[in-house]
């Protein structure tokens, strides 16, 4: 019976080292997750930088085909007052 109590024991040990184990498993597997989450959180602000950028580059250009358009507006009204 002594052997017997003794496995139990021993086996009662393995079982708390294993639940502890397994619970520390769980807890590394969730940080993953929000490790990864925050991943793509940078990826998201790094397109998120990106479409700004892009943005700021449409509303120059936008700018610049504004001054354009007024510059052969110009042009058109200097060729047709000459003629």
């Amino acid at each position: 019976m002594k052997s017997f109590d003794h496995l139990v024991t021993e086996q009662m040990q393995t079982m708390e080292k294993l639940l502890y184990l397994q619970g520390e498993l769980e807890r590394c597997e969730e940080i993953e997750e929000q490790l990864k989450m925050l991943q793509q959180e940078t990826e998201l602000e790094s397109l998120q930088m990106e479409i700004a950028n892009k943005k700021n580059e449409l509303r120059e250009i936008h700018k610049i085909f504004e001054s354009q358009t007024e510059e052969v507006i110009r042009s058109y009204q200097e060729v047709n007052v000459s003629v």
